[in-house]
This record gives C-alpha cells, sequence and structure tokens, in this order.
C-alpha cells in the first residue's frame, strides 16, 4: 500500500505560514533559494520514491504546476530542475470540490472527500503520494488521519504568530523516523504516527 507522506516547511515555532510579505523559509517559489547542496541532494533522493502528488485546489491555481512545468524547461544545471522533472512525470491530482475540469498536464481532479480519495490513491500501485498544500488542506488531512509520514522541513526563523497544521487534533503521539541539521541551517525532521 502507498504511503501518504506530508511535507511542510516550518518555523521553529511550529508555524507553516506568516503575514504576507513576511519572508521567512529559506526557500520559496522563484528562483532564489538558500538551501544548500546536501539538503537539495537529500530531497530530490527522498522524493524518487514518490510517483503521485496531491495537490489543494488552492495550492494548484496558485502556480505550483506552472512554476515546476517552467522549472522543468530550463538548462538542466538548474540546482531544482531534477525534482522540476519529477513533478512532471508524477501523476498529479487536485482535490477540489469546486473546479469542473484539470487545465494542467497529467493532472486530474477528484472531489473534496479526502478520507474517500485518499484511501483509493494508497490502493494504487507504484510509489507514495507526496502533498503539498496549504495548513487549511494539511490539517484536514491530519484532522482525519490520512497521513502515514510527516516530512517537517525545520526553517532557522522565529514567527511568534501564523498557522499552524497541527491546531485541528490527529496524532496525539509521532515515532520520529529520522532528523538532519543541514548547513543552510534548515532541520528536517521525519515522523510516523505511534501505533
Amino acid at each position: 500500500m502507498k504511503k501518504l507522506i506530508l511535507q511542510m516547511q516550518m518555523s521553529v515555532d511550529g508555524f507553516v505560514g506568516a503575514d504576507e510579505g513576511h519572508r521567512w523559509q529559506l526557500w520559496e517559489w522563484g528562483d532564489d533559494s538558500a538551501w544548500d547542496e546536501e539538503l537539495k541532494r537529500d530531497f530530490n533522493a527522498a522524493f524518487a520514491c514518490i510517483d503521485t502528488i496531491l495537490l489543494s485546489r488552492k495550492m494548484a491555481e496558485e502556480g505550483y504546476l506552472t512554476h515546476w512545468g517552467n522549472a522543468a524547461r530550463k538548462f538542466p544545471k538548474d540546482p531544482f530542475y531534477a525534482f522540476a522533472q519529477r513533478i512532471l512525470e508524477a501523476e498529479k491530482v487536485v482535490a477540489s470540490g469546486k473546479l469542473e475540469a484539470s487545465r494542467w498536464e497529467r493532472t486530474r481532479l477528484v472531489s473534496g472527500d479526502l478520507p474517500r480519495e485518499v484511501a483509493a490513491l494508497k490502493q494504487g500501485e507504484g510509489g507514495d503520494i507526496a502533498v503539498f498544500g496549504g495548513a487549511g488542506f494539511a490539517a484536514a488531512l491530519i484532522a482525519a488521519g490520512l497521513v502515514d509520514e510527516f516530512q517537517l522541513f525545520v526553517n532557522p526563523a522565529v514567527l511568534g504568530s501564523g498557522r499552524r497544521i497541527f491546531d485541528e487534533g490527529g496524532f496525539g503521539r509521532l515515532k520520529l523516523l529520522g532528523s538532519k541539521p543541514y548547513a543552510s541551517g534548515m532541520v528536517v525532521s521525519r515522523y510516523a504516527p505511534a501505533q
């Protein structure tokens, strides 16, 4: 069975979003990235086991698919070229109860019934499923008990307030699968629900 893996950037104090215009992540969409080379290599290696990407409607509409499609057309020496290629190759699934048709290549829409849709995705053949979306989408998946692994990219920033992903409940305890610090200041910690 496939695993649903939630990858999320967060601050040291547990926030995943801040006020507009406040830059705090080491990497945001665009060409400007403070990720070090080891972090990029490890990220691409971890993403090699992914063959499906589950996106929130908002993330898709805000340009995630367009951004990575453009990045994949750049010169192969671009530091995010390998990741962009994986995004293009993967099956993309956008959860939406509002959209009627997909306007993105290799992308299909599913209804907003997350438990049913995620259960169907997990039954498929192949690699695991990566989840990208905002705080609300991630929180809904967590509250429904759908996440099999958390990959938390902890940025060297303290926000003091903002949006969180664990406010709606979910798992009381997590089991640490691994944690690694990087030269850029990022710490990537992987957790699974404690059984």
